[in-house]
């Protein structure tokens, strides 16, 4: 099976009717979304009881973790521990996995997040600390996938359960990761596509690198070049979920509704659109 989503529904123009019913909206077109807010704050039960009730009940979210499970930021600046800190994570979350709305949580990883013991040893203690819970894990240090570490890299996602986020990204050379296509969880494998802005990507000290970094926009032969991996990558996991995070511009929606198109693919279990923009 193969899906397709995008980061948040808020940014996305092309798929609105109402302001006012960005998330309903934004359901009648795909099936699933990543959270991007949930990596700036935990959110609140009432904000995940909205989001439950505006979504069909296939509709699912892949969650960011907490900016300080991934190391962006310090947690004993807001928990006791850091055991308390995944608890207060998961436990607010409880509702959405017992309904299966979680497709996956992502960890993404900053650049200085490096193949080291330490870090190796800190996974162990997300996949004790986030029991059976569903994760993607995405790196932004290459060393992971160095020409000594990628097959020992794989064993271990593979080994723990994690799912492998394989990303599309700018070459730049202290921030980013190659396109590695492998699978390590027989049930989910995740293709995030930030776009290939290689100077937004690099100039980290711009005061709008957030904006120019994912300012791109895919062409068809990019599109169809990902629909190969994905279709090679479907033969050996239940599900590939796309997801296109190249919002600056707008794009994100177009890629998403072409690269459906080349893969001929239908969803179903969707909200009603208000409008049949496509």
């Amino acid at each position: 099976m193969i899906t397709i989503g995008l980061t948040g529904w808020s940014d996305h123009a092309l798929l609105e009717t109402s302001k006012n019913t960005k998330l309903e909206d934004y359901a009648g077109h795909f099936p699933f979304v990543e959270l991007d807010t949930s990596f700036y704050a935990i959110p609140s039960e009432k904000n995940l009881h909205s989001w439950i009730t505006k979504t069909p009940e296939s509709f699912q979210f892949i969650p960011k973790a907490y900016q300080a499970m991934t190391q962006h930021r310090k947690w004993i600046e807001d928990f006791s521990s850091e055991s308390q800190m995944f608890q207060a994570f998961l436990t607010r979350f409880e509702s959405m996995l017992e309904q299966n709305r979680i497709k996956a949580f992502l960890f993404q990883f900053p650049p200085y997040f490096g193949c080291t013991k330490e870090n190796v040893d800190y996974l162990r203690k997300i996949r004790a600390w986030m029991k059976d819970a569903p994760i993607a894990i995405e790196f932004r240090n290459s060393s992971w996938y160095s020409t000594q570490n990628k097959e020992s890299t794989v064993a271990f996602l593979t080994e723990h359960q994690f799912i492998h986020t394989v990303v599309d990204q700018p070459p730049t050379p202290n921030n980013s990761v190659p396109l590695v296509p492998e699978n390590t969880n027989k049930t989910l494998t995740l293709l995030r596509l930030h776009g290939r802005n290689f100077e937004g990507w690099q100039d980290g000290n711009s005061k709008n690198w957030r904006s120019e970094r994912t300012l791109y926009e895919y062409n068809q032969e990019e599109l169809r070049e990902f629909a190969d991996i994905i279709l090679e990558l479907e033969k050996e996991t239940d599900e590939v979920a796309v997801i296109f995070n190249n919002n600056s511009g707008g794009h994100a929606a177009k890629n998403a509704k072409e690269l459906q198109a080349i893969l001929g693919l239908t969803f179903t279990g969707l909200a009603p659109r208000q409008l049949d923009l496509f």
